[in-house]
Order: structure tokens, then C-alpha cells, then sequence
């Protein structure tokens, strides 16, 4: 495969799943379901699903990760993005699951949202 063919150089939209999550998380039900929403999403034609599961599992939950890498394997031409701190827990999911794309962002455990980017070359070091 080239860069011409490639099908993640072509990612047009990736949607982030993680308020579904949060609004399934306060209900304490179960719904909405975060697979259910990622069929939606890619059956509309959104070529990526991303997640940004943090420590605190306060949207995305460990098993979405794994449910999600597992529901994507019938969806071999769209993109699975993981973002988070390196850090933090992103590295276990990471290295369990192969996402085809991983984004990290520097916020830390308590931040509301990611909010900033990496301070190069300040961070430099450190990231590698």
C-alpha cells in the first residue's frame, strides 16, 4: 500500500466518543451504548473513531477500548485513534490494542479537556 491507496491518509473525520461515554456513565444503565454509537457513526461514513480514555474513567472506560479495537476489526478501512497522555495509562492500551493512529496530548489527570499541545523543545526529552 502507498500513500495514493492508503486509507488513514485519507481520514476526512474521526469522531470522538468520549460524551457518549459520560452521558451513558451518569445514567447507570448502560446507555448509550459507546459500540452502538461508533456503528452509527461509521456506518454514516466517518472514517475514525477516536477515544481519549483517561485514569479516572470518567467518559471512556477500559473495556471501551477493547470493545471499540474489537468492533473496528470489521472496519478495516477506517482509522482507530486513541489520544492521551503518555503518562498516564495510554501506554497499556496502546501496546494491548495496535490502534492504527495514537495522538498524545499533555493534560493532566484532573483537566477538564485537553486545552494545549507540547512545548517543543521544552518537552523534547522528556517525550522521547
Amino acid at each position: 500500500m502507498n500513500a495514493a491507496t492508503s486509507p488513514f491518509l485519507r481520514t476526512a473525520l474521526s469522531v470522538n466518543l468520549n460524551k457518549v461515554a459520560l452521558v451513558r456513565n451518569t445514567r447507570h444503565l448502560g446507555i448509550p451504548s459507546v459500540t452502538r454509537a461508533a456503528t452509527l457513526c461509521l456506518q454514516a461514513g466517518a472514517r475514525g473513531i477516536t477515544v481519549h480514555p483517561r485514569p479516572d474513567e470518567r467518559h471512556i472506560r477500559a473495556h471501551d477500548v477493547h470493545d471499540l479495537a474489537e468492533l473496528m476489526k470489521a472496519w478495516p478501512d477506517r482509522e482507530y485513534n486513541i489520544e492521551g497522555n503518555p503518562f498516564h495509562n495510554l501506554m497499556g492500551f496502546v501496546r494491548a490494542v495496535r490502534p492504527h493512529q495514537v495522538t498524545f496530548v499533555p493534560d493532566s489527570e484532573g483537566q477538564f479537556t485537553s486545552d494545549h499541545g507540547w512545548s517543543f523543545p521544552a518537552d523534547a526529552e522528556r517525550l522521547r
